[in-house]
């Protein structure tokens, strides 16, 4: 029979003397990441590595420092780096609807639109100026008399000529025309015209004609000069104008001379300022015949000539760092803004507002991977937006409208970014297994661990955290038993004695319950009994549906009996996980066993109850009877098992021990203790194999059977490579210390047979058989009757229906 576990093996306390301090407010605080060399490695690695698709998918259990791990390192390596250029949108004069994109210099942006601003601003007060001056009405003044005086000369020889020979220049609603005049200088009527002789009549007339071609000379002449007139007009504005504007521009192209884009743009701005001075001069009041309907002023708008920032770096040191918190589209990839104007939802290049990926352009954006493939259209374009290295604000809901609208398509920028995103293993392997793209754009894993070794360099570093949360929150310092505590309970989250979690999460919140119930005491330092209160208390506010089972189970509503012997009954254990807490729970397993060949039935599988790993072990346990037992001859029967009162899915190899241990008590009629329950899963050959939640299994039937009343009988079987699992609470392990209660670790079925029997389970002997009073031998000779028992009955069948064959000859 195996030894049962001494205390000590139940669970692995701390050594105080590795903490060589009184509190944590005496110890430096933590720096850096605990137990993660592997993912730190990787991050190194994709974070240095500035070539094509090595971007980083950070893997891991939530609360595994994640998140801080990341933010930590990126906050030191940004700092070492160059701050990006700054971005701007113009107005693209050639190509309204595709504003340009211009790259400055981290602050010349904000700059260049201060500058811009500056320039309106001057030129909306000297250019009217520069009309209103003496000098410009002079020159203008100049040209306009020139103009009339040559066209009243002209006029006025045609004039001259035209009385010489009896005609007269007339002003008509069609134009100038010429008209024969009398000697009174009255025009000739059409009467009077006729009453002319034929020659006189023809001279009229073919001087007229003469004299109409040379006022129609004259009229194309005049027009003529007004285009001129007209043209040095504008050359005079533009000369004029050019005196307020040229230097100005002069001194910005100067400025961003180094700026190729820049000075082009500038000189676009000029080209347009000169092509529409009406826009900068004073406005003319307009005379309305309805002096109380004056009519809304146009102002003109000069947005064409504003800058839009996108992204301003001037106060950014070192690279940008970005942590998207809600990646949605618009968010991460930018927006073209509308406002309505009279019903109409308008636009221009001045709302365009950038995304997350403009302003991590040039260092890195954090994302999380699930937020990340909820938006809609997000991880696309994000994929798009890596593999083409440029950035495009789109209106992504466009390609869905019933109504096409017109759009801005702003220039793409250039994308030089770290993307990293952080997710859970199974988000990580579904994309690299389902989408082929992924693998190629991010080729860096970071696979943070949920548990690291328990040695004396992580348990300092262990203290070292409680330390900075500490300092970080302002909580009460922990003394050593304290920090002893919090690391137990560390190798206690891992389910290894040799191991601590490295789910900080986790250990975050027992240090500020701990903290609570310290300060609850009056103490200034939170010591082991605060940190015990704390995990007492965070029991006790889940285990409300624990306590429920329990109470069913002592009452009797759940049959789990924790005394005396039955045949063909054991006590599995099992594990409930309700998300937020795990407990175990105590099954009744039964077996009934009777003559036939069905062979080993589960119920479970039969009603559709039973998992696929749960099946295995049936069969497992099948194949394990055919080998110890048909050694000689085949054995025939029937037998059935199942979990009693159980009511949901059962999945998991855990029971093998438990369901082989009820069978062979139905088969040799030998009862099994009852106060005694089993876990452990079994391989064909009878090799005892671990099991998960070991700790919770065996508190679970400790709860029950200390509510009905330790005696001394009660205990666990468990798997004996199991024992660097244990870390039982306090009450199982003063229990076990008192001699109440016993754990038996196992190695071998045979083993777990004769404590729950108290028979010795019987070695195979060299013919085949097992020697008497032994479990073995009764499970042979229970066998062979069954076998016997078969093999008459077929005899008599076989002999009854001969004896028909020959009444019915």
């Amino acid at each position: 029979m195996p030894k049962k576990l001494s205390p000590e093996e139940l669970y692995k306390c701390c050594d105080l003397k590795m903490l060589d301090f009184e509190t944590t407010a005496d110890i430096k605080p933590l720096e850096g990441t605990i137990g993660q060399e592997r993912a730190m490695k990787a991050l190194d690695f994709g974070l240095e590595l500035d070539s094509k698709g090595f971007n980083i998918f950070i893997l891991g259990e939530s609360g595994t420092g994640k998140m801080t791990s990341i933010k930590s390192l990126l906050k030191k390596k940004a700092e070492k780096e160059p701050v990006p250029s700054d971005w701007c949108y113009v107005y693209n004069f050639k190509d309204p609807d595709v504003p340009r994109a211009i790259s400055l210099a981290p602050g010349m942006g904000e700059m260049l639109q201060k500058d811009m601003e500056e320039l309106i601003k001057i030129l909306k007060m000297e250019i009217p100026k520069v009309f209103e001056s003496k000098e410009y009405e002079k020159q203008r003044n100049k040209v306009m008399e020139e103009f009339q005086k040559k066209q009243r000369d002209l006029f006025g020889s045609l004039e001259e000529e035209a009385q010489a020979k009896g005609f007269s220049i007339r002003k008509t609603v069609s134009g100038l025309l010429i008209v024969p005049v009398k000697k009174s200088g009255e025009p000739l009527t059409e009467e009077e015209f006729e009453a002319l002789d034929e020659k006189s009549k023809k001279k009229v007339e073919e001087i007229g004609r003469m004299l109409q071609e040379k006022l129609d000379d004259v009229v194309r002449a005049v027009r003529e000069g007004e285009k001129l007139v007209k043209e040095l007009l504008g050359r005079l504005e533009r000369e004029a104008a050019l005196a307020a504007v040229g230097h100005l521009m002069d001194e910005l192209k100067n400025k961003y001379k180094d700026y190729e884009k820049v000075t082009s743009y500038l000189e676009e701005v000029r080209e347009d300022i000169l092509a529409h001075l009406d826009d900068f001069k004073a406005p003319e009041e307009q005379q309305t015949p309805l002096p109380f309907m004056k009519p809304p002023k146009a102002e003109p708008t000069f947005t064409r000539y504003a800058v839009n920032v996108l992204v301003n770096n001037k106060e950014t040191k070192g690279a940008p760092c970005v942590f998207e918190s809600n990646p949605t589209y618009y968010n991460l990839f930018g927006r073209i803004e509308h406002k309505f104007q009279y019903g109409v939802a308008v636009t221009d290049f001045s709302m365009i507002k950038a995304g997350s990926l403009h302003r991590a352009n040039g260092g890195y954006i954090v994302i999380d991977a699930l937020d990340l493939l909820r938006n809609l259209f997000v991880y696309d374009a994000l994929k798009r937006a890596i593999r083409n290295k440029e950035l495009k604000i789109e209106d992504v809901w466009e390609q869905y409208r019933l109504i096409s609208t017109t759009t801005l398509k702003p220039e793409a920028i250039p994308l030089n970014v770290k993307v990293i995103l952080i997710g859970n293993p199974f988000l990580y392997y579904l994309l690299y297994n389902l989408d082929e793209e992924y693998k190629e754009l991010f080729k860096v894993k970071a696979d943070f661990d949920s548990r690291m070794d328990r040695n004396e360099a992580t348990i300092r570093r262990y203290a070292e955290f409680v330390a900075s949360k500490c300092s970080e929150e302002g909580l009460l310092p922990f003394d050593r038993s304290g920090v002893a505590k919090v690391i137990e309970y560390g190798s206690r989250l891992a389910g290894h004695q040799d191991k601590l979690s490295s789910k900080f999460s986790d250990i975050s919140d027992l240090v500020r319950e701990a903290h609570y119930w310290a300060k609850k005491d009056n103490k200034d330092v939170v010591s082991v009994q605060h940190v015990e209160k704390a995990l007492d208390e965070r029991v006790y506010r889940h285990s409300r549906i624990e306590e429920h089972l329990r109470e069913m189970m002592a009452e009797g509503t759940l049959i789990v009996e924790t005394s005396g012997e039955k045949v063909g009954q054991v006590n599995g254990l099992a594990v409930l996980g309700l998300g937020d807490y795990s407990f175990g729970k105590p099954s009744r397993i039964t077996a009934r066993t009777y003559i036939g060949k069905a062979g080993v039935v589960n119920i479970e599988r039969e009603t559709k109850m039973s998992g696929k790993i749960h099946e295995k072990a049936i069969l497992i346990i099948s194949n394990y009877l055919g080998s110890k037992y048909a050694i000689k001859n085949p054995i025939s029967l029937s037998a059935s098992i199942t979990f009693e009162q159980l009511y949901e899915l059962v999945e998991g190899d855990s029971a093998t021990c438990a369901e082989l241990y009820a069978l062979l008590s139905s088969i040799s009629g030998v009862p099994l203790k009852q106060s005694i329950a089993v876990t452990g899963s079994m391989d064909q050959n009878g090799e005892v194999q671990p099991v998960g939640g070991v700790n919770e299994k065996i508190e679970g039937f400790f709860d029950l059977c200390r509510l009905r009343g330790l005696d001394g009988t009660h205990g666990v079987i468990i798997p004996k490579r199991n024992l660097r699992h244990l870390m039982l609470k306090k009450d199982v392990v003063n229990a076990v210390k008192e001699g109440k209660f016993s754990i038996y670790p196992i190695e071998w079925m045979e083993e777990g047979l004769e404590i729950l029997t108290g028979m010795p389970a019987g070695e195979l002997r060299e013919d085949g058989t097992y020697p008497e009073g032994t479990v073995n031998y009764l499970v042979m000779k229970r066998l062979e009757e069954i076998s016997e028992a078969l093999k008459a009955r077929k005899e008599e069948k076989e002999e009854k229906e001969k004896k028909q064959e020959n009444n019915n000859d």
